[in-house]
């Protein structure tokens, strides 16, 4: 959590603004790369350790690294110590906002090919 403070001159008085930001990043964002979604797939099947996530891929350490960061920022994987090793384990319910969107637009465009469908079918 960030703390921010802002100051502004309103009326000749100051007013003083303490905003709490959170650095959360969009689950969107996050499914949009191929390499981050690969990484989901391999750990939704069971928790793995990060030498074992970055082994698995044909990139350096810290590209794993970092692509594992912000899967963590969005909330689609976790971290956790076990003894001197690190594990990642899936947490895909974050995904949910994912497949509620998805389903929206699904409906949306059923509709509207039903609609069109009907349309053509009595001409």
């Amino acid at each position: 959590m960030v703390t921010i403070w802002f100051l502004f001159k309103f009326e000749t008085k100051w007013l003083h603004i303490n905003k709490h930001m959170e650095t959360r990043r969009d689950v969107f964002q996050a499914i949009a790369d191929p390499t981050r979604r690969a990484i989901i797939q391999l750990i939704a099947k069971q928790p793995l350790n990060l030498n074992t996530v970055a082994d698995r891929f044909d990139i350096s350490r810290p590209a794993v690294s970092k692509h594992i960061r912000i899967l963590t920022e969005c909330g689609l994987i976790t971290i956790h110590q076990k003894g001197r090793e690190r594990f990642c384990n899936a947490n895909l319910r974050s995904l949910k906002e994912v497949s509620e969107w998805v389903e929206k637009y699904r409906t949306f465009w059923n509709d509207r090919l039903d609609t069109l469908e009907d349309l053509l079918n009595n001409e």
